[in-house]
């Protein structure tokens, strides 16, 4: 069953400013464009790969939850992914949630339920910046939506480890990232090999953890890709065909004033 991880970072400011629109230089003082990936459920007929889903919420339960949220997702959307109703009450289950008041008008802990929001880490702005070094954790739910995709959180999660240029100064307490819009970042290196263990024996490297956790957080955002798509296709179909009756109804129609 997936667990939590109690690996907490310091200062992940590392997706707060994403940057809308990213250059091609590092060298310079500007990010470096992420390579385009290719993704299951890019393109009209995309689909989300489950098994690459749940490997993806893995990583973000067990290493990224200790200090990101899901403010806009409740337990229960996981069954979008392809988790049961019984996997779901167990994770769920893994935390405890403020409820009440009770008889006496008192608060109280419950373990969470399938229709509660996701676990949220801290109890607000201020807890969290003090646990991070001043930088504020921020909710990854919409992340790729409102910054520049899973090809960008992909690009960050893989881009430490390269030598800063001799030209750029590091700012304390920060590493090296080329695809930061600063290109130095609070947070540490997130993910190393074998983090997590896979159900599925999927060889769990930094690369593979950084793309399953992209793509669940391109989920995350849009939940009902699938059905939108679909939805879209069908209407599409219906609007040519229904062109193509009222092409030969106004020829019908019109045959005997030509």
């Amino acid at each position: 069953m997936l667990g939590r991880l109690g690996i907490g970072f310091v200062g992940v400011a590392a997706l707060v400013a994403l940057p809308l629109v990213a250059a091609t230089a590092s060298e310079d003082g500007k990010p470096r464009k992420p390579t385009e990936q290719e993704w299951s459920f890019d393109g009209i007929f995309g689909k989300f790969d489950r098994a690459e889903l749940q490997r993806g919420f893995n990583v973000f339960n067990r290493v990224c939850a200790s200090c990101h949220s899901l403010e806009f997702l409740a337990y229960r959307h996981l069954i979008g992914i392809g988790l049961s109703a019984e996997e779901i009450k167990a994770i769920a289950a893994e935390n405890d949630v403020v409820d009440g008041p009770d008889e006496f008008g008192d608060s109280f802990e419950r373990p969470a339920r399938p229709s509660d929001p996701y676990f949220q880490p801290f109890d607000n702005e201020q807890q969290a910046r003090a646990a991070n070094g001043g930088a504020f954790p921020p909710d990854l739910t919409l992340i790729t939506k409102i910054r520049s995709g899973p090809d960008y959180v992909y690009a960050l999660l893989t881009g430490y480890g390269e030598e800063l240029p001799e030209s750029l100064e590091p700012s304390p307490g920060t590493e090296y990232n080329p695809y930061f819009k600063s290109w130095t970042i609070a947070m540490p290196e997130p993910l190393f090999d074998d983090a997590v263990e896979y159900a599925d024996g999927t060889a769990a490297t930094a690369e593979q953890m950084s793309r399953d956790v992209s793509a669940f957080l391109a989920w995350a955002a849009e939940p009902e890709l699938e059905r939108r798509k679909q939805t879209g296709f069908v209407v599409v179909i219906f609007l040519i065909i229904l062109a193509g009756l009222l092409y030969a109804s106004k020829r019908k129609m019109w045959a005997d004033l030509h």
